[in-house]
């Protein structure tokens, strides 16, 4: 520090500053990588000298994935639902830094962009862009933090690509970690020692968002975490916990207040995992009149009640995970729960409150064979399910099914940029890894013919143009796959 009482004149002082660093660059110039470190943490740490910035930038990406049919966005711009992850770390953010958000699914990642910290996240699927990014960044001596599900699962990865990881949640280490860089001493890890508590959350920073990329889903909002079902191979209970945590419903409505839709979506795993906590959000959400969707469990029907808040509270359509068809397959993935001699009446009873049902099934279990794909359309043709999604087993790391797999040895591919639920990474049993990647592309594009769509969505005039607006986006993905015949 300068000492005032022999403080020369500004230029000569910059010249001073200039000079002394110069001769600590030449000093260590054989490592260019520290050097530019090394003029980064002088620029934070010097408080009332010439070299100091009165902010710090954050830039935080969202990498990309080149393969897959989920997350992408279209060639002119346009995905789906917005993702909260980068908005709240962003809001998490103390007001003295400057927070620039990148979506590198629809930007070119500039390297040479100012920026004093890049934080990073994503799916699996997304990692080896991720990586990328990161090594990118890190060549030119920015410093790196990523989180999310995937690197929470195998921080040691994400250690080789990044100088620091957030372990689950970052709400209660967020501002540590940003602390400890401003102070020269980031940690390689950092970990909350318990689950947030959910009041008083940060609100996203959806300004930061580019709205054009957004059709339908720019409005979204969690109400809830944490999920009191523990399915093999869901990364939920990994990384948010089996204990479910709910938001005041005071909080969540004002937050909704906010919105300037009439339309938005719950990005919760499961909107009714308490019914007595959802029946006073949906009575507090009616009056607003307005529209939205949600994931919950099939228990949903099982509730009058509860089903005819959903309904009178304005939502439109729900998601909900059927899985499978097969109790055997249900009761081995921990979800026996879901009763598949009850689908037919849950889906009647759903469809009579006025609800769309927008059905996930997953394909490769110990206890599917080549018939699974034609019983699945079956089913969802004869139930008038008014559209569905379809996955493939994949063995996500920290979930059950990746470490059983794992032991038995059948996992046969690593690339992360496979594992986006559309591509055979494992060995099955019941059919080859041919027979499951070509029955994938079959009922996918059966079930999403012009013919089928239209039996699915004139079953009635009630929530037709959400029928129209979700098969019309799912048509569109099951076209990029091939046209497999005889399956």
């Amino acid at each position: 520090m300068l000492n005032k009482k022999t403080a020369k004149p500004k230029t000569q002082r910059l010249a001073a500053t200039v000079t002394s660093e110069a001769s600590v660059a030449a000093i260590i110039s054989h490592n260019l990588k520290s050097v530019k470190r090394y003029f980064r943490s002088r620029r934070l740490a010097l408080k009332g000298n010439l070299c100091y910035c009165d902010y710090v930038k954050l830039l935080l990406i969202l990498p990309r994935n080149e393969r897959g049919f989920w997350g992408k966005v279209s060639k002119d711009g346009k995905t789906g639902f917005v993702r909260l992850n980068l908005p709240t770390i962003a809001a998490l953010t103390p007001k003295d830094w400057a927070v620039e958000i990148l979506d590198a699914r629809a930007h070119p990642v500039d390297y040479g962009a100012k920026a004093d910290i890049v934080g990073i996240t994503g799916f699996t699927a997304e990692m080896p862009s991720a990586y990328a990014i990161a090594d990118g960044f890190r060549k030119k001596g920015v410093t790196v933090v990523m989180g999310g599900v995937h690197v929470s699962a195998v921080p040691d990865e994400a250690l080789v690509h990044a100088d620091a990881v957030i372990i689950g949640e970052a709400e209660a280490v967020w501002h540590k970690a940003l602390e400890d860089f401003k102070n020269g001493k980031l940690k390689k890890t950092y970990k909350a020692e318990t689950l947030c508590e959910m009041k008083g959350m940060a609100i996203p920073r959806r300004d930061l968002l580019d709205r054009r990329m957004y059709v339908s889903g720019f409005n979204t909002i969690q109400a809830t975490r944490g999920c009191p079902f523990n399915c093999d191979y869901c990364a939920v209970t990994m990384f948010f916990g089996t204990e479910f945590r709910v938001r005041p419903v005071k909080e969540v409505i004002a937050e909704i207040r906010g919105f300037d839709t009439r339309n938005f979506f719950f990005v919760d795993d499961n909107i009714a995992g308490r019914p007595k906590y959802a029946k006073e959000l949906f009575h507090a959400l009616a009056p607003l009149k307005l529209n939205w969707g949600s994931q919950a469990s099939i228990t949903l029907a099982k509730d009058p009640e509860l089903l005819e808040l959903y309904a009178k509270s304005g939502g439109r359509y729900v998601f909900i995970g059927f899985e499978s068809l097969s109790q055997k397959n249900l009761e081995k993935m921990h979800k026996g729960w879901n009763s598949t001699k009850d689908y037919k009446e849950a889906i009647r009873k759903i469809h009579g409150a006025g609800i769309n049902i927008l059905g996930s099934f997953v394909f490769g279990l110990d206890d599917d064979d080549k018939t699974v794909f034609k019983n699945t359309f079956d089913f969802i043709m004869e139930t008038g399910m008014d559209a569905a999604q379809f996955h493939i087993l994949t063995p996500f790391p920290g979930t059950v099914t990746y470490n059983v797999l794992e032991k038995e040895g059948r996992i046969t591919d690593r690339d992360w940029a496979k594992y986006h639920t559309g591509e055979v990474v494992f060995q099955p049993k019941g059919m080859t890894a041919e027979e499951l990647q070509n029955g994938y592309y079959w009922i996918f594009r059966s079930t999403y013919t012009i013919k089928n769509i239209m039996k699915r969505c004139f079953r009635g005039a009630r929530g037709l143009t959400y029928r129209a607006v979700m098969n019309y986006a799912y048509r569109k993905k099951a076209l990029r796959m091939p046209d497999v015949k005889g399956v």
